[in-house]
Formats: C-alpha cells, structure tokens, sequence
C-alpha cells in the first residue's frame, strides 16, 4: 500500500507549503498538493478558492497576482508556493499527486508538468471534465476521480472517464465497493486516514493507498 502526504503534511506543518512538502517526503510515496491560478494565470498550491483560512490575507486567490500572493506569510512565514517550486522539490525524490480544483485550468496546469512534474505523477480532480481534460493535455499521466459522496455506479463513472483509480473519502470504504472498483481495473485510494483504528480498518478493505495528513504515522503504522 502507497501513502500519499495529503497537502504535504498538514497535520505536522501549513499545509501545501513547500514546509508540509518537505516533511512528507520524509514518510511518503506520493505528496499531494492543490493546484489554482493566480490571477495573472499561475499555478499556486491552495485548497481554498480564497486565502483567508491558510494565511493573513483576505479574498479569493484569482485576485492576486502571483507577486501580492507571496506576500502573504502561509504559515511559520512560509509563502505560497508555486506549482513549479512543489515540482522541483520532489524531483527525484517522490512522486506528485497534483488535485486540479478549478474547471479551466487544465491546460495551464499541465503545461507545467509537462516540463515540471517528478517521474511519478497523478493528476486527480473532483471533477469529471478535469479528468478528461488532463488525460488529453498530458496523457502519459495517471488520472484519479476524487469521490466524498454515495451517487450512481461510482466504479463505473470513473472507469468510463479512463482514470487510473477512485479516490474515495474513508467513510465510503466498502468491500463490495472495493471489489467493484478493482472489477474496473481501478486502484482505490482513500482519504483522509490519521489514526491507527483508520489504517486498521482501510487495510482490511484491500485498498491500494491511501492519504494522510501525518504520513509518518501512517509509514509507522504499515511499516
């Protein structure tokens, strides 16, 4: 089983910093970051749609230019990182989950990890068309459907979009589930397990990996 840093390390440091990178790549096979554009058309690493709760600024992260977002402290003075720093930090040293958050931004996020990205990557997104648009832009990736809510075939609606694997929130984990993903020839990958009673029952489950915001708990955990 794989572990995947969720936002770096968010349980250990601010997350998606270049900080919370560096420490999961202490523990894990994959570090998983956010990807948006700054207004001037750059991939940063930010979960939100604004910047208020990750740093001392206020707004949505398209009214910044790249140069007014790294002048905000991110947390323990860490500045918000660009997608092609995130890159070169793992380069040859750990593979790259990169979640695309915004409809659109496909093309500019994959033009940068066309140049960028480490060996080992995977493009995963919530939504169905970013899924289609990064296999077209970069079809040399793996490609995950994020999955945190019961609806339809689920195995069936990532399978018919050509991704590589279902990434299920912990509390959908089923075996039927599981076994149905697997049928599809997809690797299920669960988020977001933290305590051991979660690594015990996700293991049971025959996932294939799974993300944590401490991934040296979890590298403890499975050994």
């Amino acid at each position: 089983m794989f572990i995947i840093g969720h936002r770096g390390a968010k349980a250990v440091e601010p997350e998606n910093t270049l900080r919370a990178i560096r420490e999961g790549m202490k523990c894990a096979d994959y570090v998983e970051i956010d990807a948006r554009l700054s207004r001037d058309g750059v991939p940063v690493v930010m979960h939100d749609a604004t910047v208020d709760r990750t740093t001392d600024g206020r707004g949505p992260v398209d009214w910044f230019t790249l140069a007014e977002l790294r002048t905000l402290n991110a947390g323990k003075g860490e500045k918000i990182p660009t997608l092609e720093e995130v890159c070169r930090e793992v380069q040859g040293t750990c593979g790259l989950f990169c979640e695309i958050k915004e409809p659109g931004s496909e093309g500019t996020v994959c033009q940068v990890l066309s140049r960028e990205a480490p060996d080992h990557l995977w493009i995963v997104s919530f939504h169905p068309e970013s899924i289609t648009a990064a296999r077209q832009a970069l079809p040399g990736a793996k490609t995950g459907l994020i999955i945190s809510r019961k609806g339809g075939d689920l195995p069936e609606q990532a399978a018919g979009l050509g991704a590589d694997a279902i990434l299920l929130k912990y509390n959908l984990l089923n075996d039927g589930l599981v076994s149905s993903c697997h049928d599809h020839g997809l690797q299920v990958i669960s988020w977001t397990l933290d305590t051991p009673a979660e690594f015990e029952k996700a293991a049971g489950f025959r996932i294939d990996g799974l993300a944590s915001d401490d991934p040296c708990a979890a590298r403890h955990y499975f050994g």
